[in-house]
């Protein structure tokens, strides 16, 4: 049995734009801890193998204290670590991977076509290949058929399986398939894919460590896998310290101050959130999104708020009268079915103003 890690899409050293310079830094710090945290799962589970299937870096500029972490990691590991440039980290004259000496252990992948290293102490085969510019056209895999010699076959690449027409390194399923791999170690897509097989390959791709924004939300980690008589395994292991959420809150009947207190208590106070609250509220209850905000950023490590609720149904019940109020309702439910969502919240602002002139009320708040 071989034992391994299947790791990709860690885009150490990104920019973290949307966040101000003192989170974003220290961000590019914590992005470094994951590196501590693979190689602890590396000596938990005694891998033999260690796949880093791409995107290690996010682009070609990369600080010397993430070289020097990764350096110290990848030394101190005692399992074989195959790593296979991606699109954002080609490897290229000016890349890292070129310009530094690294142990004797880690394992480069230097050419667009896939080259082969044996190992013969695990009685296992790697293929990999490397991205050598931002783009390519062609897959990865072209060609690539692991020769039948007893050996575990394993592969370690970046590329696209979800598109025929990426300019990522797209990989069809039949060449996959016609691999003669046991398992395909892919990198590009920040989701994790599970696994997955294509003829008598099985291959996976882990998704990144750890979120960068609201487009890679939810859990992030590595995959541990295990190879053993042709057949895998594979246990997905959480890596990422902070998630990115976008939780909705329900607020029908409720107080949103309350709702949101009660979302609090369950959640993790590191996370990065996005909060939508949803439901009915009355006329008068509109949400005070200045307050809320605050007190979910008293909280959680960033929280921003948005309100998607819409106006009680009770507001709307004198809709089939057949009066001046009765055809305000009609025209200004019309209106709000037919609105940019950008422009409801104005418009249910202006049914509260209108029913209160019709009826003789104080106009709301």
């Amino acid at each position: 049995m071989l034992t391994f890690l299947h790791a990709a899409d860690f885009h150490l050293d990104s920019p973290f734009h949307a966040l101000p310079p003192d989170q974003a830094a220290e961000r590019r710090q914590e992005q470094r801890q994951l590196l501590t945290r693979l190689a602890d799962a590396a000596r938990q589970s005694q891998a033999d193998l260690i796949f880093l299937a791409g995107d290690l870096f996010d682009s070609q500029r990369v600080r010397p204290e993430t070289i020097q972490a990764l350096y110290q990691v990848l030394e101190e590991l005692e399992a074989e670590v195959f790593l296979s440039p991606g699109n954002h980290d080609p490897y290229t004259k000016v890349s890292p991977y070129h310009k530094f000496t690294w142990p004797s252990h880690v394992h480069f992948f230097t050419t667009p076509t896939p080259q082969r290293v044996e190992l013969p102490q695990l009685g296992a085969v790697v293929y990999g290949g490397a991205f050598t510019a931002s783009y390519r056209m062609d897959s990865p895999l072209a060609g690539l058929h692991a020769q039948e010699e007893g050996l575990a076959a394993f592969g370690c690449f970046h590329g696209d399986p979800a598109s025929a027409h990426s300019r990522y390194g797209p990989i069809p399923q039949k060449e996959i398939a016609a691999s003669g791999l046991d398992y395909l170690a892919l990198g590009h897509l920040h989701t994790a894919s599970g696994l997955l097989r294509a003829g008598k390959t099985w291959y996976a791709w882990p998704g990144c460590p750890e979120g960068r924004g609201f487009d890679e939300t939810g859990d992030k980690g590595v995959y541990l896998g295990q190879w053993e008589a042709g057949r895998v395994k594979l246990e997905f292991l959480p890596l990422a310290r902070r998630r990115y959420l976008t939780p909705q809150i329900d607020i029908t009947g409720r107080d949103p101050a309350d709702a949101l207190e009660a979302y609090i208590r369950t959640a993790r106070p590191e996370d990065i959130l996005c909060i939508t609250l949803t439901g009915q509220r009355d006329p008068e209850a509109e949400p005070d999104l200045t307050a809320l905000t605050a007190l979910a950023s008293s909280y959680f490590y960033s929280a921003s708020l948005y309100d998607n609720t819409c106006l009680s149904q009770s507001i709307w019940a004198r809709r089939d009268e057949d009066t001046l109020t009765g055809l305000f309702l009609r025209a200004m439910a019309q209106r709000l079915q037919e609105a940019p969502k950008e422009e409801r919240p104005l418009l249910e602002r202006a049914v509260r103003f209108g029913l209160a002139a019709l009826e003789g009320r104080e106009e709301p708040k």
